[in-house]
């Protein structure tokens, strides 16, 4: 059972990666898709049925701090999940130039990548990872993964 974890900006492709890598395989937890109110409560509800469930799940919001990924990460520890974390390069320019392709309630306001970009940390394997990963877009719009500390230079 996996608990998978995306961290990074509005617009890094996390819910595109997650369609082309985890759908057929994984619970998908997004508060994207949840009603305004009660959102943190609802994504810990749905954690915690998927683990009971012993189902893997992906949450696929950004998670930029390591504040906003320890009760995650907790959760997955007390269902004794792999924890795995999927770091997306996060350019701020190039996250709101692919943003001006959404529409209607997908398209996210600056002001929300500012806030967002404030906090993004990178993750750490002292968190409770077991696996780290950076994803990158590539020219063609495929997905670059490596391994945690290989191949992109800084994962921004």
């Amino acid at each position: 059972m996996e608990l998978i974890i995306f961290i990074g900006l509005q617009a890094s492709g996390k819910s595109t990666f997650f369609r082309q890598k985890f759908v057929q395989t994984h619970e998908h937890i997004s508060k994207d898709l949840m009603p305004r109110k009660g959102k943190e409560q609802r994504q810990q509800q749905l954690i915690e049925a998927a683990l009971q469930a012993k189902k893997s799940l992906v949450v696929d919001n950004t998670n930029p701090s390591k504040l906003d990924r320890a009760a995650i990460i907790q959760q997955g520890k007390n269902y004794h999940a792999t924890i795995i974390g999927y770091y997306f390069s996060s350019v701020i320019d190039e996250c709101m130039q692919r943003n001006l392709q959404r529409e209607g309630k997908a398209l996210v306001p600056d002001v929300g990548f500012y806030s967002t970009v404030k906090k993004l940390e990178q993750p750490d394997y002292a968190e409770g990872f077991d696996r780290l990963f950076y994803v990158q877009i590539g020219e063609d719009n495929d997905f670059i993964i490596c391994p945690w500390g290989e191949g992109l230079a800084d994962g921004t």
